[in-house]
């Protein structure tokens, strides 16, 4: 039954990557690209740019760029989808084919949305805070965004939960402030900033409602621990 439902885990996750991906090469990419040359203007051109360093490898433009993004986008929906379903499990509250809209909803909310009210997506050329900074905040915002929503939850149930709840998923963007960015002129412009943000984020919520409903297929059609 665990190998059923692991497969089960790892088709939703490929199959919402596999339109990930397709999104991102058909709406993100080309914004990345156009800002790449804003950013090869504010640095210099061609060999100038990167004469005084070592070569960076990267993939090359075209299939082989679109290959790897499409791999990675696989590989992070396989990791979210597993993530999901590992905390419907702990948490004993089944997806199923009527609620899995809302979990991949939950999901979207959590993982993209709440921490791109203070990190929101940049394309390169962008000012940025430092690396760490910014992935310990990130992680922050979707832990406590996790525990708000799960408590949220309980509040239909129990209303006492209600305040705590608000207060869990104010807390990031109150008292744990993001980190501010690198101040420094940016050749990329704002219309083409705003357009990366607003398709990152549609990507990511159809990436995370199909895997969503997708769980919850899987729940109707198995017997699995998501039906306990």
């Amino acid at each position: 039954m665990w190998s059923r439902i692991i497969l089960s885990v790892v088709l939703v996750g490929l199959a919402a990557g596999l339109l990930m991906g397709l999104i991102q090469h058909v709406r993100l990419t080309p914004l990345i690209l156009e800002a790449e040359t804003f950013e090869h203007v504010a640095h210099g051109h061609g060999a100038d740019a990167h004469s005084h360093g070592d070569h960076v490898w990267s993939p090359a433009e075209g299939l082989e760029r679109t290959f790897y993004t499409t791999m990675t986008a696989m590989l992070t929906a396989i990791g979210f989808a597993l993530v999901l379903a590992g905390f419907s499990f702990v948490t004993n509250l089944p997806v199923t084919g009527s609620n899995g809209w809302l979990w991949g909803l939950c999901g979207f909310f959590a993982v993209s949305f709440a921490p791109a009210i203070g990190l929101p997506p940049e394309l390169p050329g962008m000012p940025a805070a430092e690396l760490n900074a910014r992935v310990f905040w990130w992680m922050s915002c979707i832990g406590l965004t996790v525990m708000g929503l799960y408590l949220l939850h309980r509040s239909f149930s129990d209303v006492r939960a209600l305040v705590p709840a608000l207060v869990v998923l104010g807390m990031p963007h109150i008292l744990f402030t993001p980190p501010k960015a690198v101040v420094e002129a940016s050749q990329v412009p704002a219309h083409l900033a705003a357009q990366f943000v607003t398709a990152s984020l549609g990507a990511n919520l159809v990436m995370w409602i199909v895997i969503g409903v997708g769980l919850g297929y899987a729940s109707k059609k198995f017997e699995s621990v998501f039906e306990k």
